[in-house]
């Protein structure tokens, strides 16, 4: 059975991205710089141009100016496909004055502009994860079932649960009920996936695993119409569970990679796992291409050092320095005796070349940092040392934050020589 080609894709800017903060200080989440060179939001939308999906929509809000350009300049309009990525931003209209409630009021208020009368299928996605997956499957998962509403589900395990929406589904792939991000005073064994399901679905796992969320949706365009009629303002709290009672809501069972990047912890996690041998997630991959904003600067400049599983970007220029389980972004400069473990260098937006060592932009000589991560056109002085030794969990400093015992420096900051952290 083809899948149908009527499909308008939403991919969802999220909210004011408290957990990741400082790095959305300046920027919304899917902005955010993962993998030396990318944006958070490169991820869903290569994922739909690998599944040729050509009609995406951007719903943002908060901080949106640094996301705005990067799409302008990554995704132009390309006329011989007729693919197109358009920004829908939060707006004042004669029927709503107020900002976005939340993801299903951002889809609600802006179904004007997407849903057009040939559309019969949407997909919404979010913006801040990190994974791998051909929509064409689960929208063939969807046409067979002749579902309602189609939820994407990853199996998690029971310390993960608290983070998530999760849900019963039986062998048919029916959901019967969702709870959304139980406490852990909540009982949840009956949510359990059962030896039967997991049969069902080639899920391998012996230990207890629960059926997650991956805030990935596919709605018939009717059904979308009719859920959001009301005043509910979130998919997860209030229009799946709805959904669920009114609707023939299925479950597809996704067993690849997938990682929500919400917090400070899951962001380092990922971007140090993403530089290892055995990495979970690749962004050179048979299963497509991941797209971002092309820059034409030139080769990096790697002299007299040692570089072990390290993720590299164009236009570095690294002198003597020992790098290990490190992104290294776009523009970053690196002095000589300087040694960076398991961190996040995003680089620079620009280069900066001063002989008297004013207004730098870079890493300078004998630096040792290790667990941090390095926002973009940080003046890190020479000698400056930073390894968070006593583990402390949650701290604001004078140039720094420390969030989940990892240390942050802050777009544009300036760490002057000598300092220890």
């Amino acid at each position: 059975m083809p899948v149908k080609k009527n499909v308008t894709t939403l991919i969802l800017g999220g909210g004011q991205g408290k957990r990741l903060f400082p790095l959305t200080h300046y920027r919304s989440k899917p902005a955010v710089p993962i993998g030396s060179k990318y944006r958070l939001v490169d991820i869903p939308i290569s994922n739909c141009l690998n599944s040729d999906l050509n009609r995406i929509f951007v719903l943002t809000q908060f901080n949106s100016t640094s996301l705005h350009r990067h799409i302008h300049r990554a995704y132009p309009y390309e006329h011989f496909t007729q693919t197109s990525i358009e920004l829908l931003a939060a707006e004042q209209t004669l029927l709503s004055t107020d900002w976005f409630q939340g993801t299903a009021d951002a889809v609600r208020k802006h179904m004007s502009h997407y849903m057009r009368d040939e559309v019969d299928t949407v997909l919404i996605l979010s913006g801040d994860h990190l994974y791998r997956m051909d929509y064409r499957e689960i929208l063939k998962f969807h046409q067979e079932k002749d579902a309602d509403v189609t939820v994407a589900t990853v199996p998690v395990p029971k310390k993960d649960v608290s983070g998530f929406g999760i849900m019963k589904i039986r062998t048919d792939s029916r959901i019967t009920d969702f709870m959304e991000k139980p406490s852990a005073q909540e009982k949840i064994d009956s949510y359990i996936m059962p030896k039967a399901v997991k049969k069902v679905f080639s899920i391998n796992k012996t230990t207890p695993v629960y059926l997650a969320s991956m805030g990935v949706y596919v709605f018939k365009a009717d059904v979308l119409r009719k859920v959001l009629e009301g005043n509910e303002t979130d998919f997860g709290k209030e229009v799946i569970p709805k959904a669920i009672g009114e609707q023939n809501v299925y479950g597809y069972v996704f067993s690849g990679y997938w990682r929500d990047i919400g917090t400070i912890e899951s962001f380092h996690e990922a971007s140090v796992n993403m530089t290892k041998p055995d990495r979970k997630f690749k962004f050179l991959s048979d299963e497509g291409r991941v797209f971002t904003r092309p820059r034409y600067l030139p080769p990096a400049i790697v002299e007299s050092s040692k570089l072990h599983n390290v993720q590299l970007a164009e236009g570095c220029i690294i002198q003597g320095a020992d790098i290990e389980e490190t992104h290294i972004g776009l523009r970053a400069m690196i002095g000589e005796g300087t040694t960076i473990k398991r961190s996040v260098v995003m680089g620079n937006d620009y280069y900066v070349h001063h002989s008297s060592g004013r207004n730098q932009i870079g890493i300078g000589k004998n630096c040792f940092i290790k667990n941090c991560i390095i926002d973009k056109n940080v003046w890190i002085d020479n000698d400056v040392r930073i390894e968070n030794k006593k583990k402390i969990k949650y701290l604001d400093g004078d140039g720094f934050y420390i969030r989940d015992g990892i240390v942050i420096v802050p777009k544009g900051a300036r760490l002057s020589q000598g300092l220890r952290i």
